[in-house]
């Protein structure tokens, strides 16, 4: 029997059969591709779209507009997906921001000594204890709204979570051997902290990165809807939704349903792909 059939055949003489780890790739790969379809069909699709046309304006879905016209005679579906791609991108840019302000953190709580624990563990414990929202309405606002003050406000009121995760992984690591031989050497608490714990904690670092951006566009989405957020005249989907309120009433359900749906799906792929990549990188799960 050659290698190729050898691998193809299981160990009770069976046909190859997916288990847990193919499946949960399979199902990432779809994800990311349909997010990356959204991503670069917002600089494909033309931009004459959003400007108006009144001589079409509310007009219903159909082949010609897919998810219909607004007031203005924009077609929806380009707004929508130009909404998502300026929605994802502000997310990804506050997620980044706050993963290294958690990382940042939780490497020097766990490193630098008590004191510094303390204090760090203290932040962690008061932004916690405030909700999210209403946090970050107050700093946006504080940073003057628009685009700087939504990346800014999601950016320092989402890390927390991910900051105590990666404490305790480092805390975790102050035991091993090898640190303990570092130390023993003189070498400092930083080289050691670079050295030695930042690669441990890189996949903590991405998936928590990939986790909290479904929270950073959410959040996003609601400042913006609420008017402390982007600015009116950019495409985003919390725009899209909050400028949609006021003719659901004469019947033009579209302006709202699918820009919400749209929305909704990316967040959901957003977090299938970062449950999945914590599963796939668990080594308890490698071989199920």
């Amino acid at each position: 029997m050659n290698t190729v059939t050898a691998n193809t055949i299981d160990k009770s003489g069976k046909g190859f059969r997916f288990n847990r780890r193919h499946r949960l790739l399979g199902v990432t790969v779809t994800a990311a591709a349909f997010v990356l379809a959204t991503w670069v069909g917002s600089f494909m699709l033309p931009a004459d779209q959003l400007s108006t046309h009144f001589e079409g304006r509310n007009l219903p879905p159909s082949f010609e507009h897919l998810f219909g016209t607004d007031w203005l005679g924009r077609d929806m579906f380009v707004r929508t997906v130009k909404g998502l791609a300026l929605s994802m991108g502000v997310g990804m840019t506050a997620a980044t921001s706050s993963v290294f302000i958690a990382g940042l953190l939780g490497l020097m709580a766990a490193t630098m000594g008590k004191t510094a624990d303390r204090i760090i563990s203290w932040l962690i414990d008061l932004f916690l204890s405030v909700p999210h929202l209403v946090t970050l309405i107050l700093i946006a606002f504080v940073s003057g709204g628009g685009l700087k003050g939504v990346i800014i406000g999601v950016a320092l009121t989402h890390w927390p979570s991910l900051a105590r995760v990666i404490r305790a992984e480092v805390l975790q690591l102050k035991s091993a051997e090898y640190v303990q031989v570092s130390r023993r050497l003189g070498k400092t608490r930083w080289w050691i902290a670079v050295r030695h714990m930042l690669p441990h904690i890189v996949p903590q670092l991405f998936v928590g990165l990939l986790l909290l951006f479904p929270h950073a566009i959410l959040h996003e989405a609601s400042i913006t809807f609420l008017g402390l957020g982007l600015s009116p005249h950019q495409p985003a989907i919390g725009i899209i939704l909050s400028e949609s309120m006021r003719y659901l009433s004469t019947g033009m359900w579209w302006l709202a349903f699918f820009p919400g749906i749209c929305l909704l799906v990316i967040v959901r792929c957003f977090d299938i792909i970062g449950d999945h990549c914590r599963m796939l990188f668990d080594p308890h799960h490698a071989h199920k």
